[in-house]
């Protein structure tokens, strides 16, 4: 990681994968063409999963390669550092430039990427939990209706795992006095 400055423990990644809406599998396919898709997938312990469809582009991909990286993307805003009056004074300074390319002209963001090699589950016990984790994070209010829509579907869907055998989260965010938290500083 480049910016050693704005990298994030291992509790922090795993954080921000678990508030994350999906993230976005990255592979390589049978032409060596990179083919990156977003997927709804959820954590347990070390291990991610995610489900698909019984054929496709992705079904060949990993397949006949399960090596993959995963790109998850936390909390991203525009900080608000200055008031309008002192971005409107920064404006008469010509040295302020280095201040609006930094802390104005710039966003807060989270990130984690995971590598690891995919795993397509055969064992119904396992697939049925993972279902069941991937049902309770995206829709936690139907889970009554978990057990007909298993009974439906687990025999045309694909559940892959990933050992995370890796993680690098990153972050930048600023504190209070607009001053950014650097080396995994918090307050």
């Amino acid at each position: 990681m480049r910016r050693k400055d704005r990298e994030m423990d291992r509790k922090f990644g795993l954080k921000v994968i678990d508030n994350s809406s999906y993230g976005v599998l990255s592979m390589v396919d049978e032409g060596n063409e990179p083919y990156g898709i977003p997927l709804s997938i959820v954590r347990d312990g070390n291990t991610l999963y995610f489900h698909s469809a019984m054929e496709g582009r992705k079904v060949r991909v990993l397949e006949k390669n399960p090596q993959v990286s995963v790109a998850f993307v936390g909390e991203t805003k525009v900080p608000e550092n200055y008031s309008n009056e002192e971005l409107e004074a920064m404006m008469k300074d010509g040295a302020k430039a280095g201040v609006l390319i930094s802390k104005v002209f710039t966003t807060e963001f989270e990130s984690a990427i995971v590598v690891g090699k995919v795993k397509l589950i055969e064992n119904d016990d396992e697939k049925i939990k993972a279902l069941r984790l991937i049902c309770e994070k995206y829709t936690p209010t139907k889970m009554e209706f978990f057990p007909l829509a298993i009974k439906g579907g687990l025999k045309r869907t694909n559940i892959y795992s990933l050992a995370i055998e890796e993680i690098k989260a990153k972050r930048k965010k600023y504190d209070n006095n607009g001053e950014e938290l650097k080396w995994g500083r918090n307050e």
